[in-house]
């Protein structure tokens, strides 16, 4: 008998290694979430006085808030399981040969310090709850880019700056994993890019998770001011463990007057993963925000990266794919809000789904009665590759002004056999043109991502055709 044709899993043999964490290389608190371990997180992270207050009204209105009723269950999250704080016993460095070696060697395998000589102008990256490694190369800086940790950059000249922009895109009664991070946060990037600075090549972040049991809840705060440009690119990964983990990171992004930002994500979270991010960005007249994500892992996931489109003739473009396999059930989207005139946004989602693998696709197009001119176009498209697999997209958009450009396409379906024909008929073998059309089908997004991510790339959405057809 023939071997029938499939789509082999993402393989992340290379991401599921894992660190031994022994007390004389860390330290962690006990799990739960109470008072007084938030303010022993305050204590490690030396907190500023507003900061320690702020992390104390955040655990109180995460108490108050219920937790999400609408989406995939987060039954299996308890929080008192959950350990906030894990850090290395190590100091954050500047420079790659002083990390210690066994933290060092993760990165290495990761394949991070080579991108940062090859192809990227600065690298953070974080272990656990902490930064251990942070540099910019001289000629960006002497542009006049900040590029730092967001601790040191609180307690620093651009202190005032950061508790302006804080978790105000973002507050923590937004929703109870807003909540969650306000209070326990820890770790994280800050970039400043002044008027008129193009940031050539990228800036790049990672964050590892290697604790067993343990959250993650770094904030990343982006301030491209006027007429500036930049790419940003943030990867993540973790080891599987048979316990459940918790990602609830932050990400705010200000895009200044006639400013562009590209924010480009790779997620390859392990399947016992919790991934409840919260991304957003404001955008001021003339400005440019672009997301680009890739979303491979987790167990579950509630992804939305928003956009608000705050000044005239603003835009927004969002390209996704997200894979799901056995095990998960990713939801996923976006949500945009025009409220000056003239603002525009385009939406192009792939997702593919296979092993029972759940794909949900949430998009929210919201064009306020000021936003006259306003054009938004949402694109949809998911594949199933066999019957045990589900896919479903919710739409939601809300128009208050009749002067306004609005569509919406969505598809759902399975390998055309029609398609297959075709191809066979020119030539190519029935196992090619199987690889070919998958292949084709995630091509529109993933050629969106940053080329230096080639190799992650190719390692996470290998899409092997085997045998043929039985």
């Amino acid at each position: 008998m023939k071997e029938k044709t499939y789509v082999e899993d993402i393989n992340r043999s290379i991401y599921d290694f894992k660190d031994e964490e022994t007390a004389d290389k860390f330290f962690k608190l006990e799990g739960g979430l109470t008072p007084e371990i938030v303010d022993q997180i305050a204590d490690e992270k030396d907190d500023v006085d507003w900061m320690r207050e702020f992390r104390q009204r955040c655990l109180k209105i995460y108490n108050e808030i219920p937790v999400p009723d609408w989406g995939p269950s987060i039954d299996g999250l308890n929080m008192d399981d959950i350990v906030t704080y894990v850090r290395p016993k190590t100091e954050m460095y500047a420079k790659w040969s002083d990390v210690p070696e066994d933290i060092k060697n993760t990165f290495e395998r990761l394949g991070i310090p080579q991108a940062e000589r090859e192809s990227l102008a600065g690298v953070g990256a974080q272990y656990d709850s902490e930064l251990v490694y942070h540099n910019i190369k001289d000629e960006v800086a002497a542009q006049g880019v900040i590029y730092s940790d967001l601790e040191s950059a609180i307690k620093g000249p651009y202190g005032d700056m950061i508790r302006e922009h804080f978790m105000k895109l973002v507050p923590p009664t937004d929703h109870k994993f807003a909540a969650l991070h306000g209070a326990v946060w820890s770790g994280g990037s800050f970039v400043y890019v002044p008027p008129g600075v193009k940031v050539e090549i990228p800036l790049q972040s990672y964050f590892r998770l290697n604790a067993p049991g343990a959250g993650q809840f770094e904030h990343t705060l982006i301030l491209v001011d006027e007429g500036a440009d930049l790419h940003f690119i943030e990867g993540c990964s973790a080891p599987k463990y048979n316990i459940a983990n918790l990602h609830a990171g932050c990400v705010e992004l200000f895009v200044g007057k006639n400013a562009k930002l590209r924010y480009s994500t790779i997620e390859n979270w392990s399947k016992n993963m919790y991934n409840l991010n919260t991304k957003r960005a404001l955008v001021e007249e003339g400005g440019v925000m672009e997301w680009v994500s890739g979303s491979f892992g987790s167990h579950v996931s509630y992804l939305y990266p928003m956009t608000i489109l705050q000044g005239a003739r603003s835009q927004m473009e969002y390209t996704g794919i997200t894979f799901a396999g056995e095990g998960q059930d990713l939801d996923t989207g976006m949500k945009v809000v025009h409220n000056g005139p003239e603002t525009s946004s385009y939406t192009s989602a792939r997702s593919i789904s296979k092993s029972g693998g759940i794909n949900t696709f949430r998009s929210a197009v919201v064009v306020n009665s000021k936003a006259k001119g306003a054009k938004a176009a949402v694109s949809c498209e998911s594949l199933m590759l066999d019957s045990d697999s589900r896919s479903d997209t919710i739409p939601a958009m809300d128009i208050r002004t009749n002067d306004a450009d609005i569509g919406h396409e969505a598809k759902i379906g399975r390998i055309s056999d029609e398609a297959v024909f075709y191809l066979m008929s020119r030539g190519i073998s029935e196992e090619d043109a199987l690889a070919m059309i998958v292949s084709g089908f995630a091509d529109s997004v993933s050629k969106e991502l940053p080329l230096e991510y080639a190799v992650e790339m190719n390692n996470l959405i290998r899409l092997e055709m085997v045998g043929s057809i039985g």
